[in-house]
């Protein structure tokens, strides 16, 4: 079911043919926005074709040529995206990877991909790969792209391209790209190879389902090292000749969304949680007639939307809405610049609750699915096909099948997707890959979920997270924590019960709405490891449960939890870069405190 793959006839072959085309039709148009000294910079298209055809020469004269592997460690800037371009266009491979990602994974891969030349954001991450730059037989060059002492930066390779000009290689559909290392909550990371048709494919797909504007902008603040942001954002706004201003930090991305006015917000549900926490708890302290309007925009909303499903209208419903959009939500889109009228969702489940509650201020919201494996994109909601709580249909060129036989239920299988987005195969992982591919070059995903009568594919958890309890009851426990998250109290949440008698969990508050609480209710004073062993707060927990758990079958619930006081982050190795959870982590981690509370 899904999209016929052979009808779909892709308008780019390469990625070079994106970088000529581009920079040729969009030449005066602004590309990459950068906040320096407290103002926004922008780097035309003319600027970045310049500066790639410098850096190409100069990678040249580094001896990179074909097949050759260029890595970044380094934040979106607009040099990632030059090194890119500069890469594809001597017909060599591209291999980014994260700042926030440990030395042994650098290590791991720049050792595993073979890479020839690296480029790093500063002197602390150079003095880094500097000890373990010896161990690595096939790097010869490593270039500084910021300010600082090095043997070689970013704009001495670019001098030296200027001095040696090197004419751009066309690679073709078949040629390697570049890796993209799936950071996996088991074992070392693992090389995705993506061909150029991957990757021009998947962005040629884009332009038929959801062509964008030159007066398009986003906030980037998704990392591009990561393949929804890399071809989503990067590429895909990049041939359509729309802009990107790259946010500062995570911290300041609601301050940098009312400076940048962007129309487009690309992101991973944990922001979009993070805007609706927001939201509500501005609401509540405003309180009074402001709150009462609040919850009357987003009624009215529903009430519009559902008119407009059953294809009916109501003059009145019309007239409250556009009063009080002008009244209430046009305020709040205010905070994030005013202009934001699409947000697209991808990297994991957004909840229904939190797509419809954006949608209700007016920011119409497009969930997506896919995998590094996929290029990324599989399917997508878009204008004209669009359910909430769906992942949309196959984008053009792409099928979807679900396999029943790996979960013995008859609607929830596992997606196996098939079309130009799947991938080469995994680097140097003959076993790997025959796990992952079946007959006709499909790609088994490790998802589950069902398709629906009209083609649109929802999805229901990781196949490998599905555990039984004792009663031989399947649990999925992501949809159930990302229900608790919704709580403006629970931060994060875990949930635990492979072969026991029913379902404990992790709660991990959230610090700033806990100790607001705190001090409205009498515990003001007390730190938050204090307050997450207090009976108050434990009691509270309970209600919030209680509450975000009640759609749930009764074996799902939570039958008893544990409050804790440290947060599941990159850095303390319980979260992926793009913020999955590493199970076996939490549980060598907080084992002891989950066992305990089956005694």
């Amino acid at each position: 079911m899904g999209s016929t793959e052979g009808s779909f006839k892709p308008r780019y072959d390469d990625l070079v043919e994106v970088f000529e085309q581009s920079v040729k039709k969009f030449a005066d148009r602004p590309l990459f926005g950068t906040k320096r000294r407290g103002e926004w910079k922008w780097m035309s298209y003319r600027e970045f074709g310049r500066h790639t055809d410098e850096l190409r020469g100069g990678l040249a004269q580094l001896g990179i040529g074909e097949d050759d592997v260029v890595a970044m460690i380094a934040n979106n800037r607009p040099e990632w995206a030059v090194a890119a371009y500069a890469t594809y266009g001597l017909a060599a491979r591209y291999v980014p990877m994260y700042e926030s990602q440990l030395p042994k994974d650098w290590k791991f891969i720049l050792d595993d991909s073979e890479a020839k030349v690296l480029f790093v954001a500063n002197e602390e991450i150079l003095a880094q790969i500097e000890t373990i730059r010896g161990d690595i037989e096939t790097l010869e060059h490593v270039v500084l792209l910021g300010d600082g002492e090095a043997e070689l930066t970013y704009d001495d390779v670019r001098a030296k391209g200027r001095e040696h000009p090197k004419d751009v290689a066309h690679p073709g559909p078949d040629k390697i790209a570049g890796f993209i290392y799936t950071s996996g909550t088991t074992g070392n990371p693992k090389g995705v190879l993506l061909s150029h048709r991957n990757l021009a494919s998947n962005v040629s797909a884009m332009h038929e389902v959801f062509p964008m504007t030159p007066d398009d902008r986003s906030l980037s603040f998704l990392p591009w090292a990561h393949s929804f942001g890399q071809t989503v954002e990067l590429h895909g706004l990049f041939s359509m000749g729309a802009s990107m201003g790259i946010a500062e930090s995570v911290p300041k991305i609601v301050a940098n969304l009312g400076e940048v006015q962007p129309t487009l917000l690309f992101s991973v549900p944990r922001i979009f949680n993070k805007i609706h926490d927001g939201v509500l708890k501005k609401v509540e302290e405003d309180g009074g007639l402001k709150k009462k309007l609040f919850f009357q925009t987003l009624e009215t909303a529903r009430q519009k939307k559902q008119l407009d499903e059953a294809r009916k209208s109501s003059g009145f419903v019309d007239f409250k809405h556009k009063i009080l959009d002008r009244l209430v939500a046009s305020k709040i889109r205010a905070r994030f610049g005013g202009k934001l009228k699409y947000a697209f969702s991808g990297g994991a489940a957004i909840s229904k609750e939190v797509a419809e509650f954006i949608d209700a201020l007016g920011i119409t919201v497009y969930e997506g699915y896919g995998l590094t494996e996929t290029s990324p994109i599989a399917t997508a909601n878009w204008p004209g096909a669009r359910k909430i709580g769906s992942v949309g249909k196959p984008i053009p060129g792409v099928r979807v099948e679900i396999d029943n036989d790996v979960t013995e239920d008859p609607k929830h299988g596992e997606i196996v997707i098939f079309g130009h987005n799947v991938m080469q195969g995994y680097h140097g992982l003959p076993e790997a890959n025959e796990e992952v591919f079946v007959e006709g070059g499909g790609f088994r995903s490790g998802d589950m979920g069902y398709l629906d009568d009209d083609g649109f594919l929802y999805i229901t958890g990781r196949i490998k997270e599905q555990y039984k309890l004792e009663n031989g009851k399947y649990v999925v426990p992501a949809p159930l924590e990302e229900h608790l998250q919704l709580s403006m109290v629970i931060n994060q949440a875990f949930v635990h019960g492979q072969n026991h008698p029913y379902n404990v969990a992790l709660i991990i508050p959230d610090e700033p709405s806990l100790q607001k609480w705190a001090q409205d209710n009498g515990l003001g004073g007390k730190t938050f490891a204090e307050l997450c062993a207090d009976d108050r707060v434990q009691s509270l927990m309970r209600q919030e449960i209680d509450k975000y758990s009640g759609e749930f079958k009764q074996f799902e619930k939570i039958k008893r939890f544990a409050v804790v006081d440290e947060e599941m982050t990159v850095e303390n190795g319980m979260l992926t870069p793009k913020m999955s959870v590493k199970r076996r982590k939490v549980i060598e981690k907080w084992g002891d405190t989950l066992e305990g509370l089956y005694q």
